[in-house]
């Protein structure tokens, strides 16, 4: 079934209607706000025995997929700025899972790369996506359809912030 197409122009709510929109459970940016914080608190003690915390494991999951991206890269992949990657990167170098490297061809850019532990790390991780499908009593279809939906929604809001 298609979906319907809604924009502000052609949705005219009644003044009670619109009241009702003003209600926090019916916000759209706090049942993301709120999950997200949800999600957070189910991954802490998940990712407790690799020794990471959420946004460590963020950066980890991206270097696992491509080995050796610029850290400009990296934030671009994780919409993070250089002022707050810097010191994630940092504290994984320290936990010797990654290695920051200039690039021989361009001093400039730092590259990382998974040490031989950061590698070995992800083993131990196979087993978080499950988990949390489980903790959240949803079927992987569910999960992979929200997801999906979730990263159009991102694209749509990214759009119309450029759009200005």
């Amino acid at each position: 079934m298609p979906r319907l197409k809604v924009s502000a122009a052609n949705v005219k709510p009644t003044p009670d209607a619109r009241e009702q929109w003003l209600l926090l459970d019916r916000q759209l940016c706090f049942a993301l706000y709120s999950s997200s914080l949800a999600m957070t608190k189910l991954y802490k003690p998940l990712l407790a025995p690799l020794g990471l915390t959420y946004p460590q494991y963020l950066v980890m999951l991206v270097l696992w997929e491509t080995d050796g991206l610029a850290v400009g890269q990296l934030g671009q992949r994780l919409s993070l700025d250089s002022g707050t990657l810097t010191p994630l990167l940092k504290r994984l170098e320290l936990l010797g899972h990654i290695e920051r490297r200039r690039a021989q061809d361009d001093e400039r850019r730092v590259d990382i790369l998974l040490t031989s532990s950061g590698r070995k790390l992800r083993r131990q991780a196979l087993d978080i996506p499950g988990q949390l499908a489980c903790a959240s009593a949803c079927e992987l279809n569910e999960l992979a359809s929200l997801t999906t939906r979730l990263h159009e929604l991102r694209g749509q809001l990214t759009a119309a912030i450029a759009a200005g």
